[in-house]
Order: structure tokens, then sequence, then C-alpha cells
């Protein structure tokens, strides 16, 4: 009986979201609300960017869909109409009719004119979703690069989870001789080059990308609205790096929020085994590493890893 209630009232939650979306694009739709210092995660994939998102999302005054929105933002500008090129996006691609339909779609969704987002490929969008929304914050995460490299190349074993947009990809995928043959996380300029290179150098190649888009893009926005995080600050002191990030966006930390970061680390959000720094040294990875890091030390440095 228990089962049967439970199936009722998780229909009546769904029903009534979905009234409450209907309810608010109706609203929308007669007098459009603005969108109002929205949040955005940006970062390499596997790089601890859910675990900062999921964090944020905690924030009772943002909106949130508790999901990435790599298929929303994709079809705002398809790859196939950037004839397969890169996710990126600049300043000349945003539109009014872009900045509407986001803000319509965050707030009818969350009921919020402030959100939180984040997507593998946003990252490389950053001038895009600047010029969309001029007051948004921007949170730029950081991991050192033989962690990140590391969790790339397991990414990449899991092409289910990390490669189902790329299924009418145009190219013949073989790298490392044909083991990996679905692309995953987010085309780059020249990916093109490494279809059939190895894992290593295709994961350096994603680092070295979106890093470098991100560093060039912060110049192009006020300090007070770009905020930096070490993903090694946060293992060490989840509540310290958490509520920084917070005040940095003017948003509150409350006790709630300190309660939630204090046990973080406790449940992972989407990692692939235990959290701790430098696991890349004595996993099953590192000599593929250890090659390709001289390839990326230009990048880490730049991004304030001097080891």
């Amino acid at each position: 009986m228990s089962e049967f209630w439970q199936k009722v009232g998780k229909t009546l939650r769904y029903h009534g979201r979905q009234t409450a979306i209907r309810l608010r694009e109706m609203r929308w739709d007669v007098c459009p609300v603005k969108a109002s210092r929205p949040v955005f995660i940006v970062g390499c994939s596997r790089a601890g960017t859910t675990l900062v998102y999921k964090t944020l999302s905690e924030s009772r005054e943002l909106g949130t869909l508790q999901r990435e929105t790599h298929d929303f933002w994709s079809d705002l500008h398809p790859l196939q109409d950037k004839h397969w090129k890169t996710h990126a996006l600049a300043a000349s691609d945003a539109s009014e009719h872009d900045r509407d339909t986001v803000t319509r779609y965050f707030y009818t969704r969350t009921g919020k004119p402030g959100f939180v987002d984040k997507n593998n490929q946003n990252g490389l969008c950053v001038p895009y979703l600047y010029s969309l929304f001029p007051d948004a914050c921007f949170i730029y995460v950081k991991r050192s690069p033989g962690d990140n490299i590391n969790s790339l190349i397991e990414g990449w074993g899991k092409p289910e989870e990390f490669a189902t947009w790329s299924g009418d990809l145009p190219a013949n995928v073989a790298i490392d001789g044909g083991r990996y043959k679905k692309w995953c996380f987010f085309l780059a300029d020249g990916w093109q080059d490494l279809t059939t290179a190895s894992i290593e150098e295709v994961c350096a190649f994603q680092y070295n990308a979106i890093n470098r888009a991100i560093l060039d893009a912060r110049e192009l926005l006020p300090k007070e609205q770009w905020t930096e995080v070490f993903y090694e600050d946060i293992v060490r002191d989840p509540v310290g790096s958490f509520e920084g990030t917070f005040y940095s966006c003017n948003l509150d930390f409350d006790a709630q929020l300190r309660r939630h970061t204090k046990d973080v680390l406790q449940t992972p959000y989407n990692a692939f085994s235990e959290i701790r720094l430098d696991k890349w040294k004595s996993g099953r990875n590192h000599e593929k590493i250890e090659r390709i890091l001289p390839t990326v030390k230009e990048t880490a440095t730049l991004m304030g890893y001097t080891a």
C-alpha cells in the first residue's frame, strides 16, 4: 500500500510542477521577467564543476534545474549549423531572441529570475553568455592537470554518459587504435586532427582548449563578476572555499549551507572513485599522463599551478 501511495504522490508532484510551469509561461508571455544576475559555472569537464553547481543549487536565492543543460543550449545554436567545428560561441552569436528564450526557460521552470547553470560546453562560450547577461556572475573551477586529465580519460570510457550528443558527428572516431569510437565532452577548434590520436593527447587538447578559452574570456569581464575556485581548495576546506565563493557572488551563506558544505565531500556528485588529491600518480593512467604533462604546463601555469 505504501508503494502505491508513493507512486500517487510522485505523480501528483509531477503534474503540480507541470501546472506551475504552464502558469509561469502564461505570465511570462504577458509580462516578461528580466533575468537577474544569473550564475554560470565554467571549467574543464571533470574539473569539479558539478560539485560546485550542485552546491550553488542549494542556495534559496537561485533557481536551478538540478541537471546539465547542454541539449537546451545546443538547440539554440546547433552544431551542424557550425559545420561541427566547435561548441564555442562568440559575443556576436548573442541575440535578443536568445536572451528571451533562455530567461523564459529558466524562469518558467524555477520560478526565479536569478538562476545557476552549468554544462560541459559553456566554458567555450563565456563571451556569448556575458553578452546575453551583462550582470552575470561566472565561477571558474580549476583542477590540476594530472588529476583532471586522468578523470577525462576515465570519462572517455563512459560514452553512454558523456557522448550522448555526438551520435551524428560526421567523422570516424578511432582514438587509441579504435578503443574510443565516440567523441566525448565537447568540441573545440582542431578536434578533427585528433580523431586517431592517443587518448592522452585528446584529453590534453581538451584541457588546454577550454582553459585557454576561459582565461582569454576573463579579460572581458569586470573583476567583481568573476570568481576562480581551485578544486584542491574545496577538497582541503570545503566550508571555507564555498563560503568565499557564495560571498563573491553576493549570495548568502547561511547555517544550512554551512552544514551542507561541511559534509558535501561525503556524498560526491558523479565521482568515479574516492575524492583525494593526486590520484593520477597511483592510477592506471599515470604513464600516459606523465608523457602528456609537458604539453599542458604553460596552461596550468597561467591557471595558477606552479608545480
